[in-house]
């Protein structure tokens, strides 16, 4: 087998008791990195350490992969100005953060015959919040709740941080 030492030099090829003489010697494991290579290749190192090592990577790695949670910002039909805006702005402050966020305006009552407000509020939502978010599914009426979900536009957003500074 070839054999390759803890700093990763080429120590040739080796038997497999003359390998593992020197991973007990090193007082480290003798591994199979590349079982199918001709001839097989081994590597001396601290199995606990790599194996660790090797979670921490794969830790870091989900925690880059971006699945946030989705977000929910409720509205109602009749909802006031001041309200509108405050929600709004929340919805944009979670879209900043990185989040989907997921807006349902509730119909009650006689409300439901009016769908059309519903959709009215939905756009004017989509069309403030448009340059850091897009539409990722168009509005959809879902029994008594039309819902829309929007999401961080990422290639618009280096173009703010670019005229930013």
């Amino acid at each position: 087998m070839r054999l390759v030492d803890p700093d990763g030099r080429q120590l040739g090829i080796r038997s497999l008791p003359e390998a593992l003489d020197l991973a007990r010697d090193l007082e480290m494991d003798l591994v199979e990195v590349a079982p199918l290579a001709d001839p097989p290749v081994c590597r001396i190192l601290d199995y606990g350490k790599w194996k660790y090592e090797a979670a921490q990577r794969d830790k870091e790695s989900r925690k880059k992969s971006g699945n946030s949670p989705i977000k929910e910002m409720k509205y109602r039909i009749k909802i006031g100005e001041a309200d509108f805006d405050t929600k709004t702005r929340k919805v944009s402050s979670f879209l900043d953060e990185g989040h989907k966020v997921k807006i349902t305006i509730m119909f009650k009552g006689r409300e439901m015959a009016r769908p059309e407000l519903g959709k009215k509020i939905l756009d004017r939502i989509a069309e403030q919040l448009a340059p850091p978010a897009k539409v990722e599914a168009a509005p959809r009426l879902d029994g008594r709740n039309m819902v829309m979900v929007l999401a961080p536009d990422r290639r618009a957003r280096p173009k703010e941080k670019a005229t930013a500074s």
